[in-house]
C-alpha cells in the first residue's frame, strides 16, 4: 500500500525516488508549497463514478470546494503538528539522543 501511495506522489511530480542503498523519496517542492488537497488529488483515483449527470455535477462541486479547503493546510503545517505531539525525549530525527556520558569521580 506504501509503495502504491508513493508511486502515485511520484507520477503527480510531487515526490522523486531515487533507488538503490542511498536511495529514498523526498518532495520535489517544498512543504509548504504541497497541500493537503494536492496529496489527496494524486492518492484519490476515481473510487465514485455516477452515471446521473446531475449528481455527477454535484459531487464534481462538492470535490473541487472539498480540495480547495484542504489546501488551506500544507504539509509543512502537518509536519510541524506532529513535531509537537513528540515525546521531548525523540530527538529531531525521531531517534532518542545519546545518553550522557558519565565519568567516574574519585
Amino acid at each position: 500500500m506504501v509503495r502504491r501511495c508513493f508511486l502515485l506522489l511520484h507520477k503527480s511530480g510531487l515526490i522523486e525516488q531515487r533507488k538503490g542503498p542511498h536511495g529514498g523519496a523526498k518532495l520535489k517542492l517544498p512543504a509548504k508549497q504541497i497541500g493537503l488537497g494536492d496529496v489527496y488529488l494524486a492518492t484519490e483515483g476515481d473510487w465514485l463514478v455516477l452515471g446521473d449527470p446531475a449528481i455527477a455535477g454535484m459531487l464534481k462541486r462538492v470535490r473541487a470546494e472539498g480540495v480547495l479547503a484542504m489546501n488551506e493546510t500544507t504539509v509543512a503545517q502537518i509536519l510541524k503538528r506532529i513535531r509537537k505531539k513528540l515525546p521531548v525525549a525523540l530527538g529531531r530525527n525521531g531517534t532518542s539522543p545519546k545518553p550522557p556520558s558519565r565519568k567516574a569521580t574519585a
